[in-house]
């Protein structure tokens, strides 16, 4: 079997990714050019250059700079398109993606400019490519919560467009306890909860997300093998953990792929899930993240095609629904086990 074209036609679901972290130089470029925006860089290799960081603060820097280009419905429609046009291409079956309305808020562009466009976009894609998907709002950790809470409320007319609330940004000396007062307002509105958490910060970081948020879902959550009894936890519930290995070992998270503790998270029993977060920074999309921790798991099919039921199973899907893709899996494991 070739393990590289397992890969790259096994169904599978993203539950971890940032819609601005999709944002490739040459459409910033396209972008910067249509809305007459200067970029202090010389051209696109020059940006390329630019992405070339050694830990999270570097990458947000950029990030948020990049993401000073976006001023229309036009331009949030198209980054999205952009990504779907992609992920279509690696047997993604379904999304659940962030977007940050705070980091467009506070440059003028309004709640509706961002989410329109992007919402757009995925009709779109599933339309066109069957992808269904689920549109996750999170609040950015470095601002104080009562800018959450303002956010929070432009959301509430869009509850049928937006699934769920997040909480991502810079992780170190923001702990999801800031944020008790916002999440639990939109949980009573009916939004599914999720949170970065143990990716640059401790284990504590978990246990507030799963203690004061009451996550679904922990984004990230490496440091929890740090905590056995947490670890424990988590297995017993079956808290999804949504992992994403290009970026941690971009933002030197972990020194090196062969390092990354994702077998040691499986062989704990942890549900992992794998996914780009950042792709257009840090490397790769979705299969290129299979691929490189493909080794780490002796290149074994059964493995592989565990993580894709993980995705599925850990989305904010209806159970048949859910069922019907896991199925569509083992399908598909079956018969390239079979030839």
């Amino acid at each position: 079997m070739d393990i590289q074209q397992f890969i790259d036609h096994l169904p599978k679901a993203e539950l971890h990714l940032h819609i601005e972290g999709t944002f490739e130089p040459d459409l910033m470029f396209q972008l910067a050019e249509r809305n007459g925006i200067d970029l202090p860089y010389a051209d696109v290799a020059s940006l390329h250059a630019a992405y070339d960081f050694n830990e999270l603060q570097d990458f947000l820097d950029i990030y948020y700079q990049g993401m000073n280009v976006l001023r229309t419905e036009q331009d949030f429609y198209d980054l999205t398109w952009a990504y779907l046009e992609k992920v279509a291409k690696q047997s993604v079956r379904h999304v659940e993606i962030f977007f940050d309305p705070q980091g467009h808020l506070e440059r003028g562009i309004a709640f509706e400019t961002a989410l329109n466009g992007i919402y757009s976009a995925l009709q779109a894609g599933k339309q066109n490519h069957g992808i269904s998907f689920g549109l996750i709002m999170c609040f950015l950790r470095h601002l104080p919560e009562d800018d959450a809470l303002t956010t929070l409320e432009l959301a509430m007319p869009y509850r049928d467009r937006i699934i769920g609330v997040g909480l991502d940004s810079s992780e170190r000396g923001n702990p999801p306890s800031r944020f008790e007062r916002v999440f639990a307002k939109a949980r009573e509105a009916g939004f599914r909860i999720v949170a970065h958490a143990g990716e640059e910060g401790p284990p504590e970081y978990i246990y507030q997300a799963l203690d004061l948020l009451k996550v679904e879902r922990v984004d990230h959550g490496n440091s929890s093998l740090q905590d056995s009894a947490l670890v424990k936890r988590l297995v017993d519930e079956q808290m999804p953990l949504t992992v994403c290995p290009l970026s941690n070992t971009r933002l030197c998270v972990v020194d090196a792929m062969q390092n990354h503790p994702l077998p040691q998270m499986l062989e704990a029993g942890l549900m992992v899930t794998v996914n780009s977060d950042d792709p257009a920074y840090f490397g790769g999309y979705l299969n290129e993240n299979f691929h490189a921790i493909s080794d780490l798991l002796d290149n074994d099919p059964n493995t592989l095609a565990e993580l894709a039921r993980n995705s599925f199973q850990a989305a904010f899907l209806p159970q048949e629904l859910k069922n019907n893709l896991i199925q569509e899996v083992n399908n598909y494991l079956a018969e390239q086990q079979n030839n």
